[in-house]
């Protein structure tokens, strides 16, 4: 029997350097998808899979996201007394229970290794789930469901994967897949950002992970890697040596909301999928007479 995941860590650290200015006193993690930021729909998928408790690991400039996940009084008030009850309700219904979120400074930006480990006094001796707010994974059930499968069968560590092109492996963490079964497949080996002709596979590892309170020790001897940074791929390598990993293949689509195209293309889907606006934004997109788009609102 398999210890039950509880709790979830969201490095939300990070500048949000691409979207700048928007991001110069905006946190990248609340800008908006239609209506709602990119980090409730991350939590959202994380509560759907069980979660109990967010641990967010924050930087400078970040007491929004606190503020996001809090009561505000005022706007309740204001909502009750004009009637508003379903603007209230949503509000309500998105507000985590009270002790279900921590915040955790990073004071320096070393890395996503690093932000993991700042997470290490509130998460505890127990096994725990890491969301990359940057990546909004759509499907139903949602990444992180997909992956607590996988985990109540092999237990251990879980990644999600997604495939790329052999002249893109060099981008990402890729994996060497071992024994296949119907939940996932045993990984045998990572490594960092590869050249094509060093490339185990072409699956590489994505913003959903897995891991056990093990990584910690390990991330905390981890020397900078890629980039300069603790990568938290080391530690998992480090651990594989102890432990299965297993990599469940995302079944969804992935939006890359960290990169402007993706957190375009991100907002199109999820207004293009709302009942209450799809319609109106179809109407919108086509005043535009754009041939590219005759095949997105026909």
């Amino acid at each position: 029997m398999v210890n039950r995941i509880r709790k979830a860590v969201l490095p939300v650290a990070g500048l949000g350097t691409r979207f700048l200015p928007a991001t110069k006193a905006v946190p990248k993690e609340m800008l908006t998808i239609v209506d709602r930021p990119v980090l409730q729909y991350v939590v959202d998928e994380a509560k759907a899979a069980g979660i109990e408790h967010f641990v967010f690991v924050t930087g400078r400039g970040k007491g929004v996201i606190e503020d996001h996940f809090d009561i505000q009084p005022e706007l309740e008030d204001t909502l009750k007394a004009r009637g508003k009850n379903a603007e209230l309700d949503v509000l309500k219904a998105e507000l985590p229970p009270a002790g279900g979120t921590s915040f955790t400074r990073q004071q320096a930006p070393l890395g996503l290794g690093h932000a993991i480990w700042c997470a290490r006094e509130i998460v505890g001796d127990e096994p725990f789930a890491v969301l990359l707010p940057d990546m909004l994974m759509r499907s139903e059930p949602g990444c992180l469901a997909q992956m607590m499968t996988a985990y109540e069968k092999h237990g251990g560590n879980v990644i999600a994967l997604e495939e790329t092109v052999p002249e893109q492996v060099h981008k990402y963490g890729i994996v060497a897949l071992g024994e296949d079964d119907d939940v996932g497949v045993e990984i045998t080996g990572m490594v960092e950002k590869p050249k094509k002709e060093e490339a185990p596979s072409t699956f590489y590892i994505s913003g959903r992970y897995i891991l056990q309170p093990e990584i910690f020790k390990l991330l905390e001897t981890t020397k900078p890697g890629a980039g300069g940074e603790i990568q938290l791929t080391d530690g998992m390598k480090a651990l594989s040596e102890k432990q299965r990993f297993t990599g469940v293949r995302f079944r969804g689509v992935t939006f890359d909301c960290g990169a402007k195209s993706g957190f375009l293309a991100a907002n199109v889907a999820y207004a293009l999928d709302r009942e209450d606006i799809a319609d109106d934004f179809k109407a919108e997109l086509k005043k535009l007479g754009k041939d590219w788009l005759k095949g997105l609102v026909s």
